[in-house]
């Protein structure tokens, strides 16, 4: 799980640093408003690299192990985040300062695409079928513990006077980010693979199971499930950008919020969604992931317009109750059943591919794009809200597509759940 916190604190900690600090010292000739979007476009290439790393590095742990590919994530990810925080500014050298940027969020965004994927495959392995949904769900929890931590390193500095925090400040929590790094390298160096994954390793070496190359098998045998994937994490992914990256761009443009009120109440907000994802968990093990997840994207889908009302308003307490509102019932629902519902769509051999492509790739095409996208549609609204509403309903409603694609008429394809049979437990409500 301390992994899960390292690639959740270096994404939000550049998503915070994006709409605060990059735009000024790495396109300083910009705008505001054009800075902010060249500098969440830099935000969007990590995501764009993700499947790529998804891709290579779940084949890595669905043929070589989980361990492996934990650990090549793990050492991407910490190194590229502490060169962030070690670059020379535009200012020092010019346009080698983006260019070099680019590059290393490149860097982290490959390492970070095959690490929630694979921390979901490997609790779902070990966890039993009956708690399956909670301890899940609190491996959701753990991106929020890294937003906050994240979002509250930034607030520590964010204090400071303008000379200090763009001299040197910003620099603190992107290096600072080396203590998480060597914990969870420890942590991870001592991991063991999952039985289920040792009984299909077995079953494979015996010839008891095709020999097929993961990517190849997952497209050709599990068509439906990939689709449902693809779709199933978009309602978490429009409204944990939103709130914890664009929002911060947002509050402190159109609104009389301050830098740091902004961070503030992002931090606030964000100790809910630490709350929200084990209930979720919980609520997948009384009612099955489908129910919840569709209750999260549907819940979305209402929110959406007062969600960017209360923003709009630039009331302090207003923000933060709508956005731990959001974080709470939203994210908790769509995050706490994430986990369970994307490992209960596929076979072991392949789980880590699956999980991981249908992260990523969504995860390229709408989380990395959401805080472009959602300042955009603000600026051609001219500052009002509506459209950006608009935006974020059609994206949750993709949540409660993905539930009825993996149903598939009214029972899921992937009816024999693998997880279950290979520890021996009852068959769980992840597909119910």
């Amino acid at each position: 799980m301390v992994g899960t916190v390292v690639e959740w604190y270096d994404y939000a900690l550049y998503g915070a640093a994006s709409g605060l600090i990059i735009s000024r010292l790495f396109f300083p000739d910009s705008v505001s408003v054009v800075g902010a979007l060249a500098a969440f476009a830099t935000f969007a290439v990590g995501f764009v690299v993700r499947p790529i790393g998804g891709i290579v590095l779940s084949h890595v742990g669905d043929t070589v192990g989980r361990k492996p590919a934990m650990i090549i994530s793990i050492v991407l990810m910490g190194t590229a985040t502490v060169a962030i925080g070690m670059l020379p500014t535009a200012e020092q050298i010019g346009i080698w300062a983006p260019i070099l940027l680019v590059f290393f969020r490149c860097v982290q965004g490959f390492g970070a695409g095959a690490e929630l994927a694979g921390a979901f495959t490997l609790v779902a392995e070990y966890a039993p079928a009956q708690r399956r949904g909670f301890f899940t769900g609190m491996l959701n929890a753990t991106p929020a513990a890294g937003i906050t931590l994240a979002t509250m390193s930034f607030l520590l500095v964010s204090g400071m006077s303008d000379d200090v925090l763009l001299g040197w400040a910003w620099r603190i929590p992107f290096i600072g980010s080396a203590i998480l790094f060597v914990l969870a390298l420890y942590i991870r160096r001592r991991l063991e693979e999952t039985p289920a994954y040792v009984e299909a390793v077995v079953k494979m070496e015996n010839g008891n199971a095709e020999n097929r190359t993961p990517l190849g098998e997952l497209v050709r045998c599990s068509p439906r499930q990939l689709i449902a994937a693809l779709l199933a994490c978009n309602g978490l992914y429009v409204y944990v950008y939103l709130l914890n990256t664009f929002s911060l761009s947002y509050l402190t443009t159109y609104t009389s919020l301050s830098r740091t009120q902004a961070l503030a109440a992002v931090s606030i907000a964000g100790l809910f969604m630490l709350i929200g994802s084990p209930i979720g968990g919980l609520a997948v093990d009384r009612f099955g992931a489908p129910k919840v997840l569709a209750f999260g994207g549907l819940s979305g889908i209402a929110f959406a317009y007062p969600m960017m009302l209360a923003l709009q308003s630039g009331r302090f307490v207003l923000v933060v109750g709508a956005m731990a509102i959001a974080n709470l019932i939203i994210i908790g629902a769509c995050g706490g059943s994430q986990g369970s519902f994307l490992a209960n769509l596929f076979p072991t051999r392949y789980r880590f591919s699956g999980i991981a492509v249908g992260r990523e790739v969504s995860g390229a095409i709408v989380a990395g794009t959401v805080p472009m996208v959602a300042t955009a549609l603000i600026v051609v609204a001219d500052g009002e809200v509506w459209l950006t509403s608009i935006y974020i309903a059609v994206i949750s409603l993709l949540s409660v597509l993905a539930v009825l694609v993996a149903r598939g008429g009214g029972k899921f394809t992937h009816v024999n759940n693998e997880l279950s049979h290979e520890s021996g437990d009852a068959p769980d409500r992840a597909l119910r």
